[in-house]
C-alpha cells in the first residue's frame, strides 16, 4: 500500500506542525500505532545494510506498536519510561530509558534502549529534545551515568550521541535481531550525568 508522502504515519492527514508545536512528553497507550509505525520506518532503515531484506520485511509497525502498547499498560513497564517527540499532536520520535542490564552495570546505572525519529522529521531538534528528556528523567530516578547501544556501522547515530557527550567505552556485543538468530554488531557509549 502506498503511504502519501507527507503524513508521517497513518491516520494524520496533515504535515508536520511548526518547529514551535515541538514537544516531548511521556507516552499514552493511544500513541502505540504511530510510535509502532515510527520505530518499523527507523529500525527498517538502520539495518538495511546489515539484515537480509526478508529479515527487514519482518519489522512490522503492528508487531511494535503491539509490545509498547503491552508496555505502557503496565504488564512490562517495569523501571523504563517512554516518551514521545510531537510535532503539534503528530509523534514523529520515540525514546525509552530505563536501567541498565549490562553486566558491568550498577543500580546507578540507565540506558537509552532506543531514540529513533521518523527520517522526515529529523535536523528539527526532535532527537535533542528527546535525548534532553532521557537525561532529566534518568537524573529524577536518582541514575548518575547513562549509557546506549548503537550499531557499529551507524556513523550517524554514534555522531548525534557523541556530540551529545557521550563516548565510546570499549563495550562491544552482537545482538540478535532477526527470528532466525541474525545479528548485528553494537558498541556501546556512555557519560556521566553528575553536575561538573
Amino acid at each position: 500500500m502506498n503511504q502519501p508522502h507527507h503524513p508521517v504515519h497513518p491516520g494524520h492527514d496533515h504535515p508536520p506542525g511548526p518547529l514551535a508545536d515541538a514537544s516531548v512528553r511521556l507516552a499514552r497507550v493511544s500513541d502505540a500505532p504511530a510510535i509502532g509505525f515510527v520505530q518499523a520506518v527507523v529500525f527498517r532503515e538502520a539495518y538495511a545494510a546489515e539484515l537480509a531484506p526478508e529479515v527487514i520485511a519482518e519489522f512490522q509497525p503492528q508487531a511494535f506498536a503491539t509490545a509498547w502498547r503491552t508496555t505502557l499498560q503496565g504488564a512490562a513497564a517495569d523501571d523504563g519510561v517512554l516518551l514521545v517527540a510531537c510535532a503539534g499532536e503528530q509523534v514523529v520520535g520515540l525514546a525509552a530509558v530505563g536501567a541498565s542490564s549490562d553486566p558491568d552495570a550498577d543500580d546507578r546505572t540507565a540506558e537509552l534502549l532506543v531514540l529513533a525519529v521518523h527520517p522526515e522529521a529529523r535536523r528539527q531538534g526532535h532527537g535533542s529534545r528527546l535525548l534532553h528528556a532521557v537525561v532529566d528523567t534518568a537524573r529524577a530516578r536518582g541514575r548518575d551515568r547513562l549509557t546506549a547501544w548503537a550499531l557499529a556501522s551507524a556513523e550517524e547515530v554514534r555522531g548525534f550521541l557523541v556530540a551529545a557527550g557521550l563516548d565510546t567505552d570499549g563495550a562491544h556485543r552482537e545482538r540478535v535481531v532477526g527470528r532466525d538468530g541474525e545479528s548485528a554488531e553494537e558498541v556501546r557509549l556512555s557519560a556521566s550525568l553528575e553536575a561538573a
